[in-house]
């Protein structure tokens, strides 16, 4: 019994000895894989830094933005005067992707998704900033070129039967 007992527990080594595979399945030479997090991590959660546009509400470099905004044919796609077009419209109060300063920046140096390409590669960073500038003056009495709408053809105000203006909104 006790030379059975041996024999199985030298054989259980044995096994237990052979299973120790050091073989993997990357190729010889390759960088070994890297654990990666998934999900969160813990820590403090960072908060990104708001870059606010050096030209906001500067006349001149507004001036410049609705030049640069026809330069690069910016109407091409968002339509004149930003109403849209094949682009989305760039007087709504509403953004997909953000409508504050260092957000719509993003948008023209990086480009989005469906559409806008990344221009930052084109454009100096100056001129992209007084591209913000016009484009957030747009429905302010600062805008550049604000759009003429014919008498005969603006829209009655519902609330008060007043002629509305092109890029007003009934609050």
């Amino acid at each position: 019994m006790r030379i059975c007992l041996l024999a199985a527990l030298t054989s259980l080594m044995l096994a237990a000895a052979g299973c120790t595979n050091t073989s993997s399945s990357a190729p010889a030479g390759a960088e070994p894989a890297v654990p990666t997090n998934v999900g969160p991590v813990p820590g403090g959660v960072s908060t990104p830094v708001e870059r606010k546009n050096p030209y906001a509400g500067n006349a001149v470099a507004i001036q410049a933005g609705w030049r640069i905004f026809n330069w690069y044919n910016c109407s091409g796609c968002h339509g004149g005067h930003g109403g849209g077009g094949m682009g989305p419209s760039l007087r709504d109060k509403v953004w997909l992707y953000g409508n504050r300063d260092g957000q719509i920046f993003d948008s023209i140096a990086q480009g989005r998704s469906n559409g806008m390409p990344a221009w930052g590669t084109k454009i100096p960073e100056q001129q992209i900033w007084q591209l913000v500038a016009y484009i957030k003056s747009m429905r302010t009495p600062q805008e550049a070129d604000p759009p003429n709408e014919p008498a005969n053809e603006q829209t009655p105000n519902p609330l008060n039967n007043d002629r509305m203006m092109v890029g007003t909104q009934v609050q």
